[in-house]
């Protein structure tokens, strides 16, 4: 990991509770097994994992860093495989899909339409939300109204 990368609460950790959480993570040690590596309390450890909220996090990122090392460029390339040479139309297309979401080029409800139709409907949305505003301050005179017009009649009806 580059220098760079070594943001957030993992790395606000001590050395010693850095140990810890790793581990921890590989479930191979007890909690009295990891007091003495570290030279440490048993009860220290346990207070580190129910009250200390950075030590949780840096847990929490910990393992998120993990799998990103570890899984997630193997699992594009399960999926890249299966685009390239899945059988089924079916499954090819399904791979294609999270690949485009993963690369966050598609949503899962997302067309340039249905888009276009979100934008209006939201701006309908606080076109009523500020009339009723303003009804309920009075800034709406009285005599405000919609007037409908008919243009569509005959020349004669004028």
């Amino acid at each position: 990991m580059k220098k760079s990368e070594e943001k957030g609460p993992f790395f606000e950790l001590t050395k010693r509770q850095r140990k810890a959480v790793v581990m921890l993570y590989e479930g191979t040690y007890t909690n009295k097994e990891i007091a003495e590596i570290l030279h440490c309390s048993e009860s220290l450890i346990y207070k580190w994992k129910r009250e200390n909220k950075l030590f949780q996090q840096a847990r929490r990122q910990y393992e998120t860093m993990i799998i990103e090392d570890k899984y997630v460029s193997e699992a594009m390339q399960s999926i890249y495989a299966l685009v390239k040479t899945a059988k089924s139309e079916m499954v090819r297309l399904q791979a294609a899909i999270s690949i485009l979401k993963l690369a966050g080029r598609l949503t899962d409800s997302s067309t340039p339409e249905l888009d276009k139709a979100k934008v209006r409907k939201a701006n309908a949305e606080a076109d009523i939300a500020r009339w009723r505003a303003d009804e309920l301050t009075g800034r709406n005179k009285a005599d405000d109204s919609t007037v409908l017009v008919d243009d569509i009649g005959d020349a004669e009806d004028e």
